[in-house]
């Protein structure tokens, strides 16, 4: 009876929100109505004033165009806060954001993920910046657990699970079962590595200096790990580093795999040390339902090819996997009861009314 009556109470007063809080993007789950927005995360100051002048979309259209006393800046690095009050700006504008079609009378509770293995003061920072924004309650879940969840991966159950979700700033790697994680490894090579390995490549082999989009736009037109039929290419302008005009060259895939691959090698050296320390009867279960992939690094072409052929076991690319940890955010919201053992317990935590 009391369930039903602060669920009916919640849902009066207060949104649910999920919060998938990328070093690259931010995407917001409403409860009742999905994904509500997905903009990048990245905030825009005027340092003269100390005001915010953009967030998200027209903030990263500002970067590398600003002068100088605009500051577009990413509050974030490698999934974790760098600047404290800029990332509190940056969540209150999102949760504003969720709630425009109407604000209720209490603040929202907010599910917010956070890449796997952060200190207890980084949980701190997250937990604190999110209750400053506005949130009147806020639980925090570990990404690859969250991504596990919104694909339905069975993460309650005594079976193992194997998930690697590619971020901006992390890749998580994590061997899941009954609720929690068995083995994991977190690390820094993720989106934003493999576009400073393109931006450093194309400096040193062709005297050419690009900027962050552009290295982000190669990779995402001709970005890939195996050689494929037909090659791909691209044409990228920049200022020549001789010179320092402008100058555009042609770049090929080839070209991508090379400036990349000592990358993509940690990245499988990392997840076979992850199945090194899984016990047993898990790796038996990762060999027979395979290893999942998800975040904006799933989408690499051939990536999945080659930890399959790496790994000697299945893998699989979720649907959508851009939005697996929004969604997985979304599904503890609709059953926080049965998901609560999954979130970072903060010591003044209180499981909710069964």
């Amino acid at each position: 009876m009391f369930k039903n009556f602060r669920n009916k109470f919640n849902k009066m007063f207060s949104h649910d929100i999920g919060i998938d809080l990328g070093t690259a993007n931010t995407l917001v789950y409403l409860r009742g109505r999905g994904i509500i927005l997905n903009e990048p995360s990245v905030v825009a100051l005027n340092q003269k004033t100390g005001t915010v002048v953009a967030v998200g979309t027209q903030a990263k259209e500002m970067l590398g165009r600003t002068p100088q006393h605009i500051t577009a800046i990413r509050p974030l690095v490698d999934g974790v806060i760098s600047d404290f009050e800029v990332t509190e700006e940056m969540i209150a504008y999102f949760l504003n954001r969720a709630q425009a079609d109407g604000r209720k009378f209490l603040g929202p509770r907010v599910v917010i993920g956070v890449p796997s293995g952060i200190t207890n003061v980084e949980t701190r920072a997250v937990r604190d910046a999110t209750k400053n924004a506005g949130a009147r309650e806020v639980f925090i879940v570990e990404e690859p657990m969250a991504a596990a969840i919104g694909i339905r991966l069975p993460v309650m159950e005594p079976v193992g699970s194997m998930i690697i979700d590619i971020g901006g700033g992390t890749t998580d790697i994590a061997v899941i079962s009954l609720g929690g994680v068995v083995t994991f490894k977190n690390l820094k090579v993720a989106g934003d590595k493999l576009n400073n390995d393109i931006t450093a490549y194309i400096r040193g082999e062709f005297k050419i200096l690009i900027g962050e989009k552009t290295a982000e736009y190669i990779k995402i037109a001709i970005g890939t790990v195996l050689a494929g039929e037909t090659p791909l290419e691209a044409v990228i302008k920049g200022r020549d580093l001789v010179t320092g005009l402008p100058r555009e060259v042609v770049i090929t895939d080839a070209d991508i795999r090379e400036a990349t691959s000592q990358s993509i090698d940690t990245l499988l050296e990392a997840a076979k040390e992850v199945l090194e320390t899984t016990p047993p009867e898990m790796i038996a279960d990762v060999m027979n339902r395979g290893l999942y992939l998800s975040g904006g690094g799933a989408l690499i072409r051939g990536l999945d090819t080659m930890l399959r052929e790496y790994l000697k076991i299945p893998v699989h690319i979720a649907e959508d996997p851009l939005t697996a940890v929004a969604r997985g955010t979304g599904v503890i919201l609709e059953n926080l009861p049965k998901y609560f053992e999954v979130l970072i317990q903060n010591e003044d935590d209180l499981p909710p009314a069964r």
